[in-house]
């Protein structure tokens, strides 16, 4: 668990006007209720002592009110610090994925450091935007007889309802984010698929990292998902789609290409004829016509390979 939230917090006792004297209210008395109300907020927002009491006070005790009250100068701060914030490069982030039964996720969240990448409240963000992709996916109505691909730019995201635990859209968690951390960020792209029956996705993610609170999320650096036609019941095909993502993730192809396409070397584009990652001695395709699936498509997403293009050039 990452051990600088508490460093990330302290961003928000540092407004340019502290919350504490915008407001005006009667004085919370010291009673053991309000103490224990008190120890309860900070607990569940991790806000600090002075604007939790003045929360308290603003609202009469109401420890809902108060949470809410909290959370609305919160996004106050958030989208001045925003505003003062935009420009700055974010080339740091993590790509989440997220899988439910027949669809699957990939998101791209920017930082301007690795340090924030590893704080939970980044990941949190990755979460309610991956949360906010899935809902979007599907409730897309269309009936599938094929798969189906799409994605997202960045204003596209920005737009979209938060996940269940989050408030408002996806901007406005943005904001809450950059807020709290005191560092620029972007929504950047998201990638989904749905397949039907006699298709499988397989899936990814390199450099991973899972955390309990982060439901079925995994992040990391470098995601991919594999479409593969599965005609026939395979009992492995977890782990054929896993091998295939890892060879997406590690040689990077452009197309599918063919089985019958001839054997190609490192510079080969082309999937299925590229020198097979875990085995460069045969090709992907020469792994993968045993295995009894077909590739038939695939997403890859690297953490910032946008912004190095860019810098580069």
């Amino acid at each position: 668990m990452p051990t600088d939230a508490p460093q990330a917090r302290a961003v928000l006792l540092q407004p340019s006007q502290p919350w504490h004297t915008l407001h005006a209210g009667p004085s919370l008395s010291s009673s053991a209720s309000s103490k224990e109300l008190l120890m309860k907020l900070r607990r569940t927002t991790g806000y600090s002592f002075v604007n939790c009491k003045k929360a308290l006070e603003t609202c009469g005790g109401d420890l809902k009110q108060a949470e809410a009250w909290l959370h609305k100068q919160a996004q106050k701060e958030g989208w001045s610090k925003a505003a003062k914030l935009h420009g700055r490069k974010t080339k740091e982030g993590l790509i989440g994925l997220l899988q439910e039964e027949n669809t699957a996720v990939l998101v791209e969240v920017n930082c301007e450091t690795d340090f924030v990448s590893r704080n939970v409240k980044f990941q949190q963000l990755v979460q309610q935007v991956a949360l906010g992709t899935m809902a979007h996916c599907q409730n897309l109505t269309d009936q599938l007889s094929t798969y189906s691909k799409g994605f997202l730019n960045s204003s596209e995201l920005s737009e979209l309802a938060a996940g269940p635990d989050g408030e408002g859209s996806l901007k406005d968690q943005l904001a809450l984010a950059i807020g709290t951390l005191g560092e620029n960020m972007s929504l950047k792209r998201a990638a989904w698929v749905k397949v039907p029956s006699g298709f499988y996705v397989g899936s990814y993610v390199h450099g991973e990292m899972q955390s309990p609170s982060l439901q079925n999320l995994v992040l990391g650096k470098y995601g991919a998902l594999v479409i593969c036609q599965t005609p026939e019941q395979i009992t492995n095909l977890e782990e054929v789609g896993r091998r295939l993502g890892q060879h997406v993730v590690g040689m990077a192809p452009l197309s599918v290409g063919s089985l019958d396409d001839e054997p190609g070397g490192e510079t080969e584009t082309r999937m299925l004829p590229q020198p097979y990652l875990l085995d460069p001695s045969i090709t992907l395709g020469q792994y993968v016509q045993p295995q009894g699936v077909t590739v038939v498509d695939f997403v890859r997403f690297e953490c910032g390979e946008g912004e190095q293009v860019a810098e580069a050039e």
